[in-house]
């Protein structure tokens, strides 16, 4: 081990030479070195290189811009998966495309009222489950809740309370479900949807990268302190690409919305 070191020695005044250390990928130990032998070896160098970007950034004054930290997902996949918390991160953006398309359409069609969440006594479903969903006239849209009649209250309150302006009647176990015309109050309701829409999708995004940021503070005993600062610097630049990434979405909605 101890030549093995000695033969790694000469890596730093290489990493002061060039950036090939950073960008370009590992040096090599000499040839014949015992460190090409040991197990783990090329992972202390690739770790050493990371504290020396780490040691570049906090050397940075207060203000001046940094470079993005960019681990290797190998690197630290007995701490943490970083393709897992993208995915999961990915998910939430992906669920609010999802509700922009279902629910913020200028003109409402009777698909939109299909993914309503009606909540019974039994438990939560889509109002298509429990309702036969289909429009009379281009003005209204008739729910018939004749196969689920117990369920027809809870149909209208959910309707109601979808926040997709609409204002539904109850007729034995027919719902009418009058479209709102399209008003400038209609169109800035639904952008102040959109809005409250995007919040709550920003709150599920803040969740996960609380819960990958637990996840990597429980080896602060196991490696060391900045492997944890970068892990927690590359989650934190992960949520703040999928939170830029629905300002987008909810700004080029807001756009069509009001016109």
């Amino acid at each position: 081990m101890a030549l093995a070191l000695r033969c790694l020695r000469p890596l730093p005044s290489l990493l002061h030479r060039s950036s090939f250390a950073v960008t370009g990928g590992l040096p090599q130990a000499p040839r014949g070195c015992p460190a090409l032998l040991l197990e783990g070896c090329r992972h202390c160098v690739q770790q050493m290189l990371l504290s020396r970007q780490l040691a570049t950034k906090k050397a940075k004054g207060k203000g001046q811009s940094q470079a993005k930290v960019n681990i290797s997902a190998a690197l630290v996949e007995d701490i943490i998966s970083l393709k897992e918390t993208s995915e999961d991160m990915q998910a939430v953006i992906e669920a609010l495309k999802e509700d922009f398309s279902r629910n913020l359409s200028v003109r409402t069609s009777p698909g939109a009222l299909d993914h309503i969440t009606v909540v019974t006594k039994d438990g939560k479903f889509p109002l298509n489950q429990l309702g036969q969903i289909s429009q009379k006239s281009p003005q209204l849209v008739i729910v018939n809740m004749t196969s689920f009649p117990e369920s027809t209250a809870a149909a209208e309150k959910a309707i109601r309370e979808s926040g997709m302006n609409l204002n539904p009647e109850v007729d034995g176990t027919m719902i009418r479900v009058p479209l709102p015309k399209v008003t400038r109050e209609h169109r800035e309701s639904l952008a102040k949807l959109a809005k409250q829409l995007t919040n709550k999708s920003k709150e599920a995004l803040r969740k996960v990268r609380s819960k990958s940021i637990t996840q990597v503070k429980k080896f602060k005993s196991k490696v060391s302190e900045d492997t944890i600062w970068m892990l927690e610097k590359q989650i934190q630049q992960m949520a703040d690409e999928a939170a830029t990434e629905m300002d987008k979405l909810l700004a080029a909605k807001t756009k069509e919305l009001l016109g």
